[in-house]
């Protein structure tokens, strides 16, 4: 069984420079740290990580929030310089990488242009991620861009960031330790973030807009999914032209982000189908992470190969979810590069 992992996170230099330009430190982690040491690493450690997880190919992506949070004048020279240096690391082993291009999408218009020439470098998609700056994803101007994804066939993997300053002062200020700024970002607040504007781009009309749009959420559905059943009652007001769940079964993709947990798997199976799931491990930060002995969030030590062996599917289905579903949705990409 073959197993393509898509949210795989690297930091390259002309990113890391532009976030010290900007004042940014998304990822929160000392220069020393593991976690720091592999997202910097697009060599022999990652490719050992890799094995022992028992990923064959990782689709690179710049980790959150890539380029969306800086000005159109940086984000623009760093998104595509960003992308070439990523061309290169998978034309140099493209047997075990692919990668996900980033777009400068504070320039929409640009983004667009650096959508199209990311498919001439054979990009197999692109990593976005959520808000830019402080517009949401249904921007009516991100338009130019979903519609050059959706001509293009290209798929749009959406990553979550940090929710804005006033709701993480408001529902996660206050908590010991570290506990609030944990919860606004990687225990939950991405989730929310993000979730939410999946909701408001299906209820502002993107995807009746654009209706090939094809999106990847991880982390099993960004929350949405588990409440689909209650928040589809919203479908005559929003005035979609289809039921709430529909969108999600024909214009989403759904992978678990390294969330190694079969509760989630198997509701996400019933929600889309096996045939709308792909694989994800969130390298590298559920990459020996085991806090207190927590068992969800590892997937080293064989865990991300064996997590997907054992699910409660047929064979088929596995090799889907591994790979095939990913290559059924951008193996035309490959073949057009």
């Amino acid at each position: 069984m073959r197993i393509v992992a898509l949210e795989e996170h690297v930091v390259l230099p002309v990113l890391r420079d532009a976030w010290a330009k900007a004042g940014l430190r998304p990822h929160g982690y000392p220069d020393d740290h593991p976690v720091t040491q592999r997202l910097y690493d697009v060599g022999e450690r990652r490719l050992a990580d890799m094995d022992e997880q028992g990923i064959d190919v990782a689709v690179l992506s710049l980790s959150t929030p890539g380029v969306q949070n800086l000005p159109a004048a940086d984000a623009v020279p760093v998104a595509h310089e960003a992308n070439d240096a990523l061309a290169e690391i998978v034309a140099a082993n493209p047997s075990r990488f692919q990668a996900f291009a980033t777009l400068p999408t504070s320039s929409p218009e640009a983004a667009a242009e650096e959508l199209e020439r990311a498919v001439t470098l054979g990009f197999r998609g692109a990593m976005l991620y959520g808000r830019t700056g402080d517009k949401l994803a249904d921007a009516p101007e991100f338009d130019v861009l979903y519609g050059t994804a959706e001509r293009l066939r290209v798929p749009l993997h959406f990553h979550p960031q940090a929710p804005v300053k006033a709701v993480q002062d408001a529902y996660y200020s206050g908590l010991p330790g570290g506990v609030g700024a944990a919860l606004a970002t990687a225990g939950l607040g991405w989730y929310y973030d993000l979730g939410v504007q999946y909701l408001r781009m299906i209820f502002s009309g993107v995807f009746d807009r654009h209706p090939e749009l094809q999106v990847i959420a991880g982390h099993w559905g960004e929350v949405v999914l588990f409440y689909l059943d209650h928040v589809g009652f919203l479908r005559e007001m929003a005035g979609l032209r289809q039921p709430l769940a529909d969108y999600f079964r024909r214009n989403f993709w759904i992978a678990g982000s390294g969330t190694v947990s079969e509760r989630y798997l198997r509701w996400a199976a019933e929600v889309v189908g096996t045939e709308r799931m792909l694989y994800s491990t969130d390298y590298p930060y559920t990459f020996g992470t085991r806090p207190g002995g927590f068992p969800y969030l590892d997937t080293s030590g064989g865990v991300a190969r064996s997590f997907l062996e054992k699910a409660p599917f047929s064979e088929e289905e596995k090799v889907a979810i591994g790979s095939g579903n990913w290559e059924r949705l951008t193996g035309h990409l490959a073949v057009s590069h």
